[in-house]
């Protein structure tokens, strides 16, 4: 190691911290790039929940009125067949639902994830 002036020069030199801050970068995308897809897949697992939730309370309802489905889904919830009325995780929005009135008997519920 150089000396100068009897005292020993000890560090870091510029290319070593430009190495570490760049695998830091580096790992820290990565981690993030992870996280995200975790949280997508999160998001959508709660969105098959919540249109399980929202098929059994249908077919509650259907069958404690003689086979006709809440016109909406909030009719649901207060009608304590559900909790509460879910939502999108990432939109926090109802979920958009058809009731079927014509000669077929039948609900549609629809969510889309991101």
């Amino acid at each position: 190691m150089p000396r100068r002036l009897g005292r020993v020069v000890t560090g870091f030199t510029l290319i070593e911290l430009i190495v570490v801050i760049a695998i830091i970068g580096l790992l820290s995308s990565i981690v993030l790039t992870s996280l995200t897809r975790a949280r997508q897949k999160a998001r959508d697992a709660r969105r098959v929940a919540d249109i399980r939730q929202i098929r059994n309370a249908l077919e509650l309802f259907a069958t404690s009125n003689n086979g006709e489905y809440a016109d909406t889904i909030a009719v649901l919830a207060s009608d304590k067949f559900m909790p509460v009325e879910p939502k999108d995780p990432s939109t926090a929005a109802s979920y958009p639902y058809d009731n079927y009135t014509d000669s077929t008997r039948g609900a549609c519920v629809v969510a889309s994830g991101t």
